[in-house]
């Protein structure tokens, strides 16, 4: 994807701080949001490196600095985890890798070799800490059918085992030739140092954007309208009957949801400024929420389109999130143009977004970490509601009908060869203004592209034992 351009070396996030303080949280948005955006990423979580060398947890004595057993089977895990860091951006060409850190380790083994980019996560407020616990690590496999109190009391012991090594990052010491940000208090301060590079000030960009509030969003399609009915992409037509009544079961749905501070957001085009005109509230209209852009195929069904250019048809069906219309848009395309909306909801609070079914996808296959094959075919009907609540490491989804009638404008994906004989594979197609389609389902590795007059990096060795 063209966000995997973005930098010449691949890029390790270490993630640093005290238990509780919501590392796992950032690292799992982070990845999804570089995900979204095309940079292939993965996180290695230490944690899970530990629960595999060590099947049944018994106490914070594990964590405390004096069990040298512990600690030598900790250092093997961080060992490990580095060799699967290693094999991910070299082998299986990612882009990005982000895990929790043994400082020391990741400097000596790789600084020298790729970007490595510090996200530490400072909190000192006891009452975010023990939401924090209470919310994820009572859930957690180390704690199977526990009390909470039990949870609560042991966790707070395993953060004081950790707080006798630890040391913070330090810019005007020794660490001031890292590239790091360090985030106080879930966001209520930032530190930012040495950003070197576009990915490292992309992700220091989306960091200072999300919060931890609780909030609601809302993504609605406008209500079915004239071309619709008449089976029409894109275009600018007015509200069916069967729409204006959808707008009127909105209008109702909202006001039985008493949401505070509710902001509404539509896109520049009339059926999405007609659903959201019968709410009987101020919205705002984004231009970039516009549906996408099928450029020479705006208005014309998909039949008229499979006539007219049969090969144009054909390249869609192959690879549909890259395909890009002559003079129009890509759904790759339409990811980057929704990026700021993507920021903006990122720091709001309630929103509903009446928005269209291509813009829509994207929007949820943000939330729900869809991939980019899994995007274009996201069933978002019309006259349906999609209420997303954010929770601790993802995204709850509930579906809500209006009950009002539509047409159903969604397209399944298509089996390989049903643009041809029964039992004969479709040829693949050189497309037009983007990627050329892949032959297979397996992934093409590409070769590590090297700015202009810079050496290849040489990488460092295999990992030394531990003595």
């Amino acid at each position: 994807a063209w966000a995997s351009y973005m930098t010449n070396s691949p890029t390790l996030i270490v993630m640093i701080g005290l238990p509780a303080r919501g590392k796992t949280y950032m690292s799992k948005k982070l990845t999804r949001y570089l995900n979204w955006i095309g940079v292939p990423t993965k996180v290695f979580n230490l944690g899970v490196y530990r629960r595999e060398a060590v099947k049944s947890y018994k106490s914070y004595d594990f964590f405390r600095h004096d069990n040298k057993e512990a600690m030598e089977i900790r250092k093997r895990c961080a060992l490990v985890a580095l060799e699967d860091v290693k094999s991910y951006l070299l082998e299986e060409c990612g882009q990005i890798a982000v895990r929790s850190s043994a400082l020391k380790i990741v400097l000596h083994q790789f600084r020298a070799a790729w970007s490595v980019f510090f996200v530490e996560s400072v909190c000192d407020d006891p009452e975010v800490i023990a939401a924090n616990i209470l919310e994820v690590k009572v859930s957690s496999p180390d704690y199977p059918e526990r009390h909470r109190e039990n949870v609560m009391d042991d966790f707070l012991k395993r953060i004081e085992c950790y707080k006798v090594t630890y040391q913070p990052l330090d810019p005007d010491a020794n660490d001031k030739d890292l590239s790091f940000i360090k985030v106080i208090n879930v966001g209520q301060r930032f530190l930012v140092n040495r950003v070197q590079d576009y990915i490292q000030s992309k992700i220091v960009y989306y960091l200072m954007n999300i919060h931890v509030q609780p909030r609601t969003i809302y993504l609605c399609r406008h209500g079915e309208s004239e071309h619709n009915l008449l089976g029409r992409i894109g275009g600018d037509s007015g509200l069916s009957a069967r729409g204006k009544q959808f707008s009127q079961a909105l209008r109702k749905f909202i006001e039985e949801q008493e949401i505070v501070d509710l902001k509404v957001w539509t896109s520049q085009l009339k059926r999405t400024i007609q659903t959201a005109e019968s709410l009987g509230v101020l919205y705002e209209q984004w231009k970039i929420l516009n549906e996408i852009d099928a450029g020479v195929c705006e208005e014309m069904t998909y039949a008229e389109i499979e006539a007219k250019y049969p090969d144009e048809f054909a390249m869609r069906d192959q690879e549909k999130f890259l395909y890009r219309y002559p003079g129009g848009e890509s759904y790759q395309d339409l990811v980057q143009r929704l990026e700021p909306v993507i920021m903006e909801l990122e720091r709001q609070g309630n929103v509903l977004v009446i928005s269209h079914q291509a813009v829509m996808r994207c929007l949820l296959a943000y939330f729900l970490d869809k991939s980019a094959d899994e995007l274009p075919y996201l069933r978002c009907p019309l006259h349906t509601i999609l209420k997303l609540t954010p929770v601790a490491y993802g995204c709850k989804v509930e579906t809500i009908t209006l009950n009002v009638e539509a047409v159903n404008t969604h397209r399944d994906k298509p089996s390989l060869n049903s643009h041809g004989p029964p039992g004969r594979q479709s040829p693949v197609r050189m497309r037009r203004n983007s990627f050329t389609p892949r032959a297979s389902a397996d992934t093409v590795k590409r070769p590590r592209h090297h700015s202009l007059g810079s050496k290849p990096l040489h990488l460092p060795g295999p990992l030394p034992a531990l003595r």
